[in-house]
C-alpha cells in the first residue's frame, strides 16, 4: 500500500472512465489525466497505461477481462456502494473502493416510500381508482412501528434518520456489536420484537442467505421484510413461502434471480411490493456518485488512501 501511495504522489494519474459525465467531473481534479472509454468496447490505446479505472455502474462485464489488459492498475473506483462484483476479481495489491455515501439517501428514501404503500394501502386505492370504485376503509400507519435495519452502514444510517420524523424507531444491527449497534449474532433474538426488518447489509459469501426460512419464521406474524440489498441476501424459495401463506409480507427492489422470469412466482405472490432494481436509480444519482468518486480519485492523486477501501471480503 506504502509503495502505491508513494508512487502516485510524483505522477499524474490516467484514469479510466466510462461516460462523458465522468469526464467533466474530474475534469478539475488536479494531477489527473481521464480517458473516456466505452463499456463492452476495446480500450483506447492512451488509456492501457491507467492507474485508475472506473467500472460502469452495474456492469455486468466480468472486470477480470478488463484488469488483464492494464498492466499499471493501481485503483478501482466503483459509482456503486456494493462490491460483490468484484471482490476476488481484482488483482493482488491493486485497491478497490466504493461509492458509499452516494446512494444511501435515495435508496432509504425508497424504503419509506415502499413502507409508506404497504401501510396505508396505496396499491389497493390505484386499483379502486381504476375500477372506479369508491373503497373507503382505514388502513395501518408507519406510526409508532419498530423496524429492524440489519447493516449499520450509510444505508442504515439514512434510514434511521428518516424515520424518526414518521414516528417510528429503528434499530441498527451491524456484522459485530458496537456502541449503539446491535451483532448479527444477535438477530435471532431480536427477530421477534420487531414490526419491519430491513436488509441494507453487502452482500459476501458471509450474508447470502442470511435471511432463509429460519430467519423468517423467526419474524412476527404480519411484519414486513424489505429487501434493499441484494436478492441472494433472502433464500427466495423460503420467502415465496411465508408470503403464500399470508404470514408475512415483503418490499422488494432487488430478487434472485434477477431479473425475475416471466413464470417467477414472484410476481403472484401475495403482499409483495416489488420494484425492479430502482432503490438508488433517480435524478441527481450521477452528481452524487461523482461527488464521492472525485474525492476518492483526489485524495490517491495526492497520495493518500481513499476513504472507502474494501478490505479482505468486504
Amino acid at each position: 500500500m506504502a509503495d502505491i501511495l508513494t508512487y502516485v504522489d510524483h505522477v499524474t494519474l490516467t484514469v479510466l472512465v466510462p461516460d462523458e459525465f465522468g469526464v467533466q467531473a474530474l475534469s478539475q481534479v488536479d494531477g489527473v489525466r481521464t480517458v473516456r472509454y466505452v463499456p463492452g468496447e476495446p480500450l483506447p490505446a492512451e488509456g492501457l497505461n491507467a492507474e485508475v479505472l472506473i467500472p460502469k455502474f452495474l456492469s455486468g462485464t466480468d472486470p477480470r477481462e478488463v484488469f488483464g489488459q492494464l498492466p499499471n492498475l493501481k485503483l478501482v473506483q466503483l459509482l456503486s456502494a456494493g462490491a460483490e462484483n468484484f471482490i476476488g476479481k481484482v488483482p493482488d495489491g491493486v485497491m478497490l473502493s466504493t461509492c458509499r455515501g452516494a446512494h444511501g439517501g435515495s435508496t432509504a428514501e425508497w424504503a419509506i416510500g415502499a413502507l409508506l404503500a404497504i401501510y396505508r394501502e396505496f396499491l389497493v386505492f390505484e386499483r379502486a381508482r381504476v375500477e372506479r370504485h369508491w373503497d373507503y376503509h382505514g388502513t395501518d400507519t408507519l406510526q409508532g412501528k419498530k423496524v429492524l435495519i440489519v447493516g449499520a452502514g450509510d444505508l442504515g444510517e439514512q434510514l434511521r434518520k428518516r424515520l424518526e420524523p414518521f414516528d417510528a424507531t429503528a434499530t441498527l444491527v451491524g456484522r459485530t456489536a458496537r456502541e449503539g449497534v446491535h451483532g448479527q449474532d444477535e438477530l435471532p433474538d431480536l427477530l421477534p420484537e420487531f414490526d419491519v426488518v430491513v436488509l441494507f447489509t453487502p452482500m459476501t459469501e458471509e450474508t447470502r442467505h442470511l435471511c432463509d426460512a429460519k430467519f423468517l419464521a423467526a419474524m412476527k406474524d404480519g411484519a414486513i421484510l424489505v429487501n434493499g440489498a441484494r436478492g441472494p441476501v433472502v433464500d427466495t424459495d423460503a420467502l415465496v413461502a411465508e408470503l403464500t401463506s399470508g404470514r408475512l409480507r415483503a418490499a422488494l427492489d432487488v430478487t434472485d434471480p434477477e431479473p425475475l422470469p416471466a413464470d417467477h412466482p414472484l410476481w403472484t405472490a401475495p403482499g409483495l411490493f416489488l420494484t425492479p432494481h430502482v432503490a438508488g436509480s433517480c435524478s441527481g444519482s450521477g452528481h452524487r456518485a461523482y461527488a464521492v468518486v472525485r474525492a476518492e480519485i483526489a485524495r490517491f492523486a495526492k497520495g493518500e488512501e481513499p476513504r472507502n477501501l474494501v478490505h479482505g471480503t468486504y
